[in-house]
């Protein structure tokens, strides 16, 4: 396993993020603790989840997962940097989601005793609140670092000016601040090329790309098909169609690179600048294999100039509409 340091921060992660979603909705609890037992065994030391997740099992449910899995011990949680999310609504009551100061202290409170540990190591604001100050943000969140509850902090779905008035702020009260930034990025998804890379660049921020395959269609769509008979639908089958020209240039390129698609796919992210991570949410422990698979991925200078020609990407903001 390879392992970087998480953005500007003394925090050593591997350069592959194990995404949870999946687990209690589309992965049973027995086969979750499997891959995260795997992913150990790989070297993988760095787990994302949300208090959101959960599908089926229910809000939380995911966190819950993970906090049995970490209590069976054999030091499970102090070999892991763990990261999850607040955002979202958790209840049917006033205050039960966003970003204010009650809501961190009470999402923050409930996350720690669904994962059965008294600190998270990452903890990250699933998307911007647009009506609470940063002040009030920060100042939560230096109660919780106070506490020991929290060690760092993270975004996730920021823009480029999100992320730069967040570190202001933060530098106001001789904050960290953010270390890192959740952004979809993959090689269909590039707009974070125009200003959130260039604002996460000049703040230290790490970014740690969501979406990696795209919801499949750069992990091999076209081949499976053909080798399965199996047809996409839904937005899915909209969006190959969308970009099918591009998909079989992409699909037959790696095959003359002798690798996978979805390998090529992660490979190309971790050569891109400000990369600390992708993250992967294999539902399965074939999914995990394949995605570790591409950390062994060499892509040359001809080779990433290539993909750019398939899916061309972004010079940063304004050069890319300006002079």
């Amino acid at each position: 396993m390879q392992y970087t340091h998480l953005g500007r921060s003394g925090l050593s992660v591997s350069r592959l993020v194990l995404g949870t979603m999946n687990f209690g909705m589309e992965t049973e609890e027995a086969d979750s603790f499997r891959i995260m037992d795997a992913a150990h065994a790989a070297g993988i030391n760095f787990f994302d989840t949300a208090n959101q997740y959960g599908g089926r099992s229910g809000l939380g449910g995911t966190e819950t997962i993970i906090g049995r899995w970490f209590a069976g011990g054999g030091g499970r949680r102090e070999r892991t940097v763990l990261a999850t999310k607040l955002y979202s609504e958790m209840e049917d009551w006033p205050n039960g989601g966003r970003l204010s100061a009650l809501n961190i202290r009470k999402a923050l409170d409930a996350s720690l005793r669904r994962l059965q540990t008294d600190h998270v190591d990452l903890y990250q604001f699933h998307h911007i609140d647009r009506d609470t100050p940063w002040d009030e943000i920060w100042q939560a969140i230096d109660v919780a670092v106070t506490q020991g509850k929290v060690l760092y902090t993270g975004s996730s779905n920021f823009a480029g000016w999100h992320l730069a008035t967040a570190q202001e702020a933060a530098r106001t009260r001789n904050f960290t601040g953010l270390v890192s930034e959740q952004s979809v990025y993959n090689l269909l998804a590039r707009t974070i090329e125009l200003e959130v890379i260039p604002a996460a660049q000049h703040n230290g921020i790490g970014i740690i790309p969501w979406s990696p395959l795209q919801g499949g269609l750069l992990g091999g769509v076209l081949k499976k098909e053909r080798d399965s008979s199996r047809r996409t639908s839904g937005r899915v089958k909209e969006a190959l169609e969308a970009h099918r020209g591009q998909i079989e240039q992409y699909e037959d390129f790696a095959d003359e690179l002798g690798h996978e698609p979805g390998d090529v796919a992660l490979a190309w992210l971790l050569r891109q600048p400000a990369v600390t991570a992708p993250i992967i949410g294999p539902r399965t422990m074939e999914q995990l294999d394949s995605g570790i698979r591409a950390l062994d991925v060499q892509l040359d200078a001809a080779a990433l100039a290539k993909l750019d020609e398939i899916f061309p990407g972004h010079k940063p903001a304004p050069e890319d509409y300006a002079w």
